[in-house]
């Protein structure tokens, strides 16, 4: 199908649910009721790249001079809205690709199901992609039989697949969203993490505790994870490090700095020969990015790159085709606000002339 260009969409008010305890629920839907929820009509400024049926976290990459995308796929489960995610009870993927980022988009259906994956129990949420000597690896999340998010990895020879899952996860690997960007020198690193939902702040000991802690609000903010990936990208070559994300002054980025502290949804790309970790803000909505000198970090909080879209999550990527640069994210306008069934759009992204990358919006509130 092709891009469509923007239309009038009449939006009723959205009731937004998400991942978290009882009392950011609270703050969350007030939240989202003051961003968006309460206007009566919006113009959009992209349209869904697939409409008969519901994708979100879409992750893109230029394999064989395509674009490939890699989303999760949004289903209405019946399961209740509950404050651990349940609801977002992804159980496939599907691949998709287009020829040119104005072009058709093609399906290439299921590639994996959860049924395929002897570990995994449930829920598989955001996907990456990565390309190595002609051998393609689909990362997924998905909770094993003990509802713990763990980290798979499945293997293709070709990047629209099918692809086959290992037998076991990656060891040493937990909570959700796994990024994996390739160095210039040809070394692949994961990026991985969220919080609420994605059980991040369960692991601050370095083993999963059954209870949500937190930092308190003056303290550095639970920190995204990285690790460098083994030759043959099935394995970790290096215990998982902390990704800082610091202030203007130097310092880490807090707690209670809920518009600038890492949520989830980590994606890297380089510009000019620096290092670009964007990431979701969660309960503030948007997408935000840090710059740094090295993909370890420490990286430096810039500024916003999406405003809040319609819907209360987002997850994005970043990928350069044909010298442009575009952003893939998702929102919920195909179903009129609901949160878990959500559709993946693109617009293209500018770098200024000293880096920044220039903010953006999802729609334009109509009088």
């Amino acid at each position: 199908m092709k891009l469509k260009q923007s239309l009038p969409i009449l939006l009723p008010a959205l009731i937004a649910f998400g991942c978290k305890d009882n009392n950011k629920q609270e703050e969350k839907d007030e939240t989202s009721e003051d961003s968006i929820a309460q206007q009566d009509t919006i113009k959009y400024h992209s349209e869904p790249l697939i409409t008969d049926h519901f994708t979100a976290d879409p992750s893109a990459h230029v394999f064989e001079d395509k674009i490939f995308i890699y989303p999760s796929h949004d289903w209405d489960s019946g399961e209740p809205e509950m404050d651990d995610g349940n609801h977002f009870n992804m159980k496939d993927y599907h691949v998709y690709s287009m020829e040119d980022p104005d072009g058709e988009v093609t399906d290439h259906g299921e590639v994996l199901h959860v049924e395929d994956v002897a570990w995994a129990k449930r829920q598989m949420w955001a996907p990456d992609a990565a390309e190595k000597d002609g051998k393609y690896y689909l990362f997924f999340p998905a909770k094993d039989k003990d509802d713990i998010f763990r980290i798979g990895v499945a293997t293709s020879d070709k990047p629209e697949g099918p692809f086959t899952p290992e037998e076991k996860p990656i060891e040493g690997s937990y909570s959700i969203d796994p990024a994996v960007y390739k160095d210039t020198d040809g070394e692949y690193y994961m990026y991985f993490g969220g919080i609420w939902g994605g059980q991040l702040q369960r692991w601050q000991t370095g083993e999963f505790v059954e209870e949500d802690e937190y930092p308190a609000d003056d303290e550095p903010a639970l920190s995204p994870k990285i690790a460098k990936m083994s030759d043959d990208l099935l394995s970790f070559a290096e215990e998982p490090k902390d990704v800082e994300i610091l202030d203007e002054n130097g310092e880490p980025i807090t707690t209670g700095d809920n518009d600038r502290r890492f949520f989830e949804a980590a994606w890297v790309h380089q510009y000019n020969g620096k290092y670009y970790f964007s990431y979701s803000t969660g309960d503030t909505h948007n997408i935000a990015y840090a710059i740094g000198d090295s993909p370890y970090g420490p990286f430096t909080y810039q500024g916003v790159i999406l405003e809040p879209v319609v819907g209360w999550t987002n997850h994005h990527s970043i990928v350069e085709y044909e010298g442009k640069w575009y952003l893939f994210y998702h929102d919920s306008s195909l179903s009129d606000g609901k949160t878990y069934l959500r559709s993946m759009k693109m617009m293209e992204i500018e770098h200024d002339e000293n880096g920044k990358i220039k903010t953006m919006q999802s729609y334009t509130e109509l009088d």
